[in-house]
């Protein structure tokens, strides 16, 4: 999973990509400080992991991973070349969902580039730079479209599309805005990398005093929230200086200070947990004497395509998968005693993984 982080500048981008990753993004109090998009790889955590490594004393510990691209800060204009321009527009690109920071506090010692705060203008900003950086890809696209539809009547359906995406851009909205149900039209139009169709995280950042009660008194929490839901993006509330602070703890500190606080999980648990969701993913895991892992798949994917994430020989030569759920695993204390007990079962290709399910696949190429 590869997740962009975009916001306009001083909004806490770079402090929260820090926090994230351990990395060593440059934090400033000036805009374009980050000049060079910064990636950062993060494990995410899974105790079930360290259970199944526990049980069946593996050698190796393998979590799954979210890749983090922090950009420069965007501005009005920076699909015009304004700021630092359109280049780091080209970097979302490749992500999977985008997490936009929000500046959702008030402090005179941190400058905001339009004078004052407000979530939705400053929402607002990006998405209009996403959409004529989108626009620019679409008029190109639709112009070359136009001179093959002579020749080739069958193009005239991505036309219509792309003619359908360019009116909505035209009116404002976003290219997700538009639910297609037709299959081919959704890998078609997900063809096209759009960065206004991919889905969207908010990240509302307050002050240490909001974390508490998860910014239900901020008003400018309220109104990202209001933004969000209307258009079926997530949000989750986060204070990055409080991240940075306990990125550097260790885990035992860390439940501590957050106990303190009046939260139970850290902001990046709470980020992770949201991305899964947004993007609809869940994790399955395998184990052994050589190696625990989680592995990360669409929820709704069926056994061969699951297996095909560990190599494509699994997904070609597929014959089963021998499942059992890791809940019955870790009550039970062994493999044996849950196959004594019936519980673990043989599974075709039909079978669709659920998350937390522990898989042998079995194979012949």
């Amino acid at each position: 999973m590869k997740l962009g982080i975009v916001g306009l500048p001083n909004v806490g981008k770079s402090t929260l990509f820090n926090s994230m990753t351990l990395g060593k993004a440059e934090a400033a109090n000036y805009p374009f400080c980050t000049i060079d998009p910064n990636v950062g790889v993060v494990p995410v955590p899974d105790k079930r992991l360290e259970r199944l490594t526990e049980l069946y004393s593996s050698e190796k510990t393998t979590p799954a991973v979210i890749e983090f691209v922090d950009i420069a800060g965007l501005v009005k204009g920076a699909s015009k070349g304004e700021g630092l321009g359109n280049k780091f527009l080209s970097h979302i690109r490749e992500v999977d969902a985008i997490i936009h920071v929000v500046r959702c506090f008030d402090d005179p010692n941190v400058v905001h580039v339009d004078g004052n705060v407000n979530p939705i203008r400053d929402i607002e900003t990006i998405n209009i730079e996403l959409i004529f950086s989108d626009l620019e890809i679409l008029e190109r696209r639709i112009s070359k479209t136009v001179k093959a539809a002579r020749a080739d009547k069958s193009l005239q359906k991505e036309l219509d599309i792309l003619n359908v995406l360019k009116e909505t851009l035209e009116n404002g909205k976003c290219a997700r805005s538009i639910v297609f149900d037709d299959p081919d039209t959704v890998s078609f139009v997900e063809s096209l990398t759009l960065l206004t169709s991919k889905p969207v995280l908010y990240a509302a950042n307050v002050l240490e005093d909001d974390l508490a009660d998860d910014g239900a008194s901020n008003n400018y929490v309220k109104s990202v929230r209001e933004y969000a839901q209307a258009e079926g993006s997530e949000v989750f509330v986060v204070c990055a200086k409080i991240e940075e602070e306990i990125s550097e703890l260790d885990n035992d500190e860390k439940l501590e200070f957050l106990a303190e606080l009046g939260v139970e999980t850290s902001g990046l648990d709470r980020l992770i947990s949201a991305s899964y969701k947004l993007l609809g993913l869940i994790s399955y895991l395998t184990a052994g004497p050589q190696e625990s892992r989680a592995w990360t798949i669409k929820n709704g994917t069926k056994a061969p395509g699951a297996a095909g994430k560990i190599h494509s020989d699994f997904e070609r030569g597929f014959i089963r998968a021998e499942v059992v759920s890791y809940d019955d695993l870790n009550r039970l204390g062994s493999y044996s005693a849950a196959k004594e007990q019936g519980l673990v079962r043989s599974e075709g290709k039909e079978y669709v993984v659920k998350d937390g399910d522990v898989i042998l696949f079995r194979f012949n190429v």
